[in-house]
């Protein structure tokens, strides 16, 4: 038996060997594993094909939607003519019953001219009594009638026809009305022809003084 040697005396509490280092992957066996992995995996979008099917079917629908916007917008056409076409025959049924009455009068008055004891200031009182009613009819209606006698000339409501001197109206005034004028609910309908006064007439000149008096 050896006995240790004094000088060199052993370590108290001796390391471990260490392991050997293992020896690297394969790189053919790493891209197999992650083939496998991704075969394993599922898809995780739509396929072409279902895709596809989805875009027919929105198409289809909005084609659906459109033909019938189309059909509403045409349906919305017809009805809003055919409410201008009521508000129309309504407006003139109203104007007609209250001129319906007007015309009954009026036959009346020309069958009392054909009788043989006939009146003329009977038949005139009838006469006044039927315009008076049928410019009630209209007025009802929003007709109205200028009466510019006397009051300035407005080219607006008016037609001056021609220029008179007038002793009794005043420059630039009406002072005849050759045709009545109207207006429907403050609109123009037809002017009013009338003669403007064009003031006091010249006096004559003195033959004798030259001059004006």
């Amino acid at each position: 038996m050896s006995q240790a040697d004094p000088a060199n005396p052993p370590p108290a509490n001796p390391e471990p060997a260490a392991a050997p280092p293992s020896a690297p992957e394969a790189p053919g066996a790493a891209a197999g594993d992650a083939s496998a992995a991704s075969a394993a995996a599922p898809a995780s979008g739509p396929s072409p094909e279902e895709q596809i099917a989805a875009a027919k079917k929105e198409a289809a629908e909005n084609y659906e939607r459109y033909l019938r916007s189309v059909a509403d917008l045409e349906n919305f056409r017809k009805r809003a003519v055919r409410d201008r076409e009521d508000a129309s025959h309504r407006a003139a049924t109203r104007i007609l019953e209250d001129l319906i009455p007007v015309l009954d009068n009026l036959g009346h008055a020309l069958a009392a001219t054909k009788a043989a004891n006939a009146d003329v200031k009977t038949l005139a009182g009838g006469v006044e009594m039927i315009a008076s009613q049928l410019k009630s009819a209209l007025g009802s209606h929003g007709l109205a009638e200028l009466a510019p006698l006397g009051k300035p000339f407005d080219p607006n409501l008016h037609e001056a026809i021609a220029h008179q001197p007038s002793r009794e109206v005043a420059p630039d005034h009406v002072s005849a009305v050759t045709r009545v004028g109207y207006t429907l609910n403050g609109r123009l309908v037809r002017a009013a022809s009338v003669v403007v006064s064009s003031g006091a007439p010249e006096k004559p000149a003195d033959p004798e003084a030259g001059v004006v008096v």
